[in-house]
């Protein structure tokens, strides 16, 4: 009696791991064997968790209303319809630029469209598709500055970008090795001390300082410097090779139906920024 009844109890609790290990499959917010699962597998139980900026104008806005809006959120959702799941079944999750990587990578996002500029070290840690678009780093400055006009210029001036981006530390390597490097949480706080006068000059890419330019008309200008070539890639988990291939063929997608296009004339063009052509996408 003393055996059967041990052999009942192993059944519930070997019932009941399973039910439990059931409950944890599945969704973007994983953990255990969700971590395996491709991206387009995840998207078969039809929601996706997508990574974007919130505080970026023109790429990825939070606004008033609690919706979101810019180029980057349009490539998210497009991509996300060619896997199958509709704009009400995304979750869209912040994603700061010192925790990209960490993110995808303990499964809190199914992917990432956050101006993710796709570099080697990045590489190591998670995968890439795209790119979707090509960025140049550039400096912002007040309207009127007129002591900046490259990034030699900023030797002894304070330079602001956000923690985790690597735009104010080339201008210190390649341009200016005097200039003092202040890093914010994010952009807004740059743009509230540029604005403040607390620091000289905002470094990123130039997406995003036209944004932020064409919202506070008067204030602040673009130098134009052109640091840098900004490769901007969809992140996601390493090795997921199907999910790669299927974001690629729905960015490519995109580009040939004129959405890209439209997009990007939309939320770039008031600012006076010219639309490039879109980039070959990496095979």
């Amino acid at each position: 009696m003393r055996f059967s009844r041990v052999l009942r109890v192993g059944a519930v609790v070997a019932a009941t791991s399973l039910a439990l290990a059931a409950c944890g499959g599945g969704g973007g917010n994983g953990g255990g064997d969700s971590q395996n699962e491709s991206l387009v597998q995840r998207a078969e139980q039809g929601r996706l968790t997508i990574g974007i900026k919130i505080d970026q104008p023109g790429l990825g806005l939070q606004t008033p209303d609690g919706g979101y809006e810019g180029f980057d959120v349009d490539v998210a959702k497009y991509i996300a319809k060619e896997l199958g799941v509709e704009e009400g079944d995304i979750e869209f999750v912040e994603t700061p630029s010192a925790q990209r990587e960490n993110m995808i990578q303990k499964g809190d996002v199914d992917f990432i469209v956050a101006s993710y500029s796709i570099t080697d070290e990045r590489k190591q840690k998670v995968d890439f598709a795209g790119p979707y678009f090509i960025a140049h780093q550039d400096l912002l400055v007040r309207a009127n500055d007129n002591s900046i006009k490259s990034a030699e210029n900023l030797n002894n001036k304070k330079l602001c970008s956000v923690r985790g981006s690597t735009s104010a530390q080339n201008v210190k390597n390649d341009f200016a090795p005097q200039a003092d490097l202040l890093e914010y949480a994010g952009y807004s706080q740059c743009l509230n001390g540029l604005e403040s006068g607390a620091v000289d000059a905002l470094t990123t890419d130039d997406t995003i300082l036209a944004g932020y330019a064409a919202q506070n008309p008067g204030k602040f200008k673009l130098v134009g410097a052109n640091l840098s070539d900004e490769r901007y890639g969809v992140g996601l988990r390493k090795g997921d090779t199907e999910g790669r291939q299927a974001i690629n063929n729905a960015i490519r997608k995109m580009q040939q139906d004129g959405t890209w296009k439209k997009s990007a004339e939309r939320w770039f063009g008031p600012a006076g920024y010219k639309v490039p052509e879109p980039p070959a996408i990496d095979q």
